[in-house]
């Protein structure tokens, strides 16, 4: 690693410098092949764009915004905005058009870098008609200017600007599971300090590669991959879709793999539809055949190179866990919000402890509130809520600790469990709180189960509705296939709540008839469940489903 930096734009100077020919970012392209970037050619095109935004005249520290799946000119773009002395706003890439609104006039957007997007159409009537547009190369066909054309059109800047580290870099715009999203301001400095702590927990070096394929637009992506691979010089691969996935994994063969739980499921699940729980449990105890079995597993997810693997962004299922670590995957948990840039907490390798999201960062001070709430100050903290000084003030207490609105208790080594969201809690009718990330992530091992969501404010009893696997999915309405499950959901409800308190067990187990999906509105871009919008949907079947008096009901 080069001398140490207060900014990431001065480590892409010098790998530009002492490593202009190295592979840095491979995109996969429409036609199935990839192009490679080298650190000259990628830092090249960035200060075309760079020269090209300085020549717009736009006032010093403009937002804006671009609005793709991840891709290389994702990155380029964000090295072109800095350089020209502006702020990035990323929009995730599945939002409707009025939230697309609502965040490109709330940061007074002076343009907007369109990209790789699956339903531009619906998205384009939410960009205000007076904001220019510029199209990345795999973006949809459009009449915008285009990101080759003015690369090829115009000359590069020629000097290496490096923005004071108290300056605004990024305007974050959180998921909005809680309502309106908000703009999370960061400063050069702090992402540099962020960033640093994960390169230095984890010894991250230019050998290591990784796959790039959760959201950009989020802060563990731009964290973790985009950053971290400034710092580092470690090579960036792109994904191309869902249905390439597996190729993207098995072409990158990162040493790094940082997946959310919903993915880690799946992973497991298609183990399983290739080799029954049962047999894989019987393999891994012979020993002549455990290593063998393990490795060949491993290299069908395309993981057998990964030095080690991470979950984060919801809680993972302590089981889920275990599973990988039996595989000989160290799956380690993390924990970090958009407001501290993710410099929170993460399993030690060596150090963790299934169930725990691990220790604190280096200069990341924790503490449990009175109330059971976490409270965190991180130099990774946020400047602020753009445009927000009330919100701001009151997520922090009197002496500068963040209030993370998740509940927590701490072990001996100062490792960290989350045991819910304080806005999660909700009372029965019995005057008993409840709390449902943990319950439903009991349910979530299963693999029947896809989501599960734990609902029944002034009920009696809690219930929970599920969604089925996605193998299950299309044919839940068949009247077999319900006969089959009906008897193993019962038994998943009677298991779930021998584990549970008295109070937390539940009357019953509801089958939603739809998938929960981002795009209608039942996911955050991230991949967690939007509890209000689900209950907005099911609570008004609550009394019904209750006084059926089935164990399994479907909705």
């Amino acid at each position: 690693m080069p001398a140490q930096h207060s900014v990431l734009l001065d480590y892409a100077y010098d790998w530009e410098r002492s490593r202009a020919n190295e592979i840095w970012l491979t995109q996969p392209l429409k036609d199935g092949s990839t192009r490679d970037y080298t650190w000259a050619e990628a830092m090249g095109e960035a200060r075309r764009m760079a020269a090209h935004l300085r020549s717009l005249d736009m006032p010093d520290g403009s937002c804006i915004g671009v609005i793709s799946k991840n891709c290389a000119e994702f990155i380029l773009a964000d090295l072109a905005i800095f350089m020209a002395g502006h702020v990035s706003v990323a929009l995730y890439p599945t939002l409707n058009a009025d939230t697309v609104q609502y965040c490109l006039e709330h940061c007074e957007a002076k343009l907007v870098f369109v990209g790789k997007l699956d339903d531009w159409k619906s998205m384009e009537p939410g960009v205000p008609a007076n904001i220019p547009r510029i199209a990345f190369s795999l973006a949809p066909p459009t009449d915008f200017q285009t990101w080759e054309s003015i690369v090829e059109s115009t000359d590069p800047i020629e000097d290496n600007p490096s923005p004071d580290p108290d300056k605004l870099a990024l305007i974050v715009y959180t998921s909005g599971s809680t309502g309106r999203p908000k703009g999370v301001m960061h400063s050069f400095g702090r992402i540099a300090v962020a960033t640093r702590s994960v390169v230095e927990r984890f010894q991250v070096t230019s050998e290591d590669r990784m796959l790039s394929y959760l959201p950009l637009a989020h802060v563990m992506e731009r964290w973790l991959v985009a950053s971290q691979s400034m710092m580092t010089a470690s090579r960036i691969y792109f994904a191309q879709s869902i249905d390439t996935f597996v190729q993207d994994l098995k072409r990158a063969r990162p040493t790094v793999f940082v997946s959310v739980p919903r993915l880690w499921l799946k992973f497991q699940q298609g183990v399983f539809a290739n080799m029954p729980p049962a047999k894989l449990n019987r393999l891994l105890k012979i020993p002549i055949l455990r290593g063998v079995v393990k490795k060949k597993i491993l290299t069908n997810l395309g993981l057998d190179h990964a030095r080690f693997a991470a979950s984060g962004s919801a809680p993972i299922p302590a089981e889920l866990i275990q599973w990988y670590r039996d595989l000989g995957l160290e799956l380690l948990e993390g924990y970090g919000m958009s407001e501290d840039f993710c410099c929170s907490h993460s399993s030690v390798p060596g150090r963790g402890r299934v169930g725990y999201v691990g220790e604190p960062y280096p200069g990341v001070d924790v503490r449990i509130s009175e109330s059971g709430e976490i409270e965190i100050k991180s130099p990774g903290a946020m400047i602020g809520y753009y445009k927000e000084p009330e919100k701001t003030a009151e997520c922090f207490t009197e002496d500068g600790y963040f209030k993370t609105g998740d509940r927590g208790e701490r072990d001996e080594l100062g490792r960290l469990k989350i045991t819910g969201r304080v806005k999660e809690l909700f009372k029965t009718s019995k005057g008993k709180y409840v709390s449902p990330a943990p319950i439903e992530n009991l349910f979530n091992t299963d693999p029947n189960v896809e989501l599960s969501c734990v609902t029944g404010s002034g009920l009696p009893a809690p219930i929970v509705i599920v969604t089925l696997s996605e193998e299950l999915r299309p044919k839940q309405n068949d009247p077999a296939t319900r006969a089959r499950l009906e008897p193993e959901l019962e038994a998943l409800l009677q298991k779930v709540n021998s584990q549970v308190e008295n109070f937390e067990r539940m009357a019953l187990v509801a089958v939603a008839p739809e998938p929960w999906l981002i795009e209608n509105s039942m996911l955050t871009p991230t991949m967690k469940i939007k509890r209000a919008s689900i209950e907005a949907e099911y609570v008004p079947k609550l009394d019904e489903w209750t006084a059926a008096g089935s164990k399994v009901v479907w909705g």
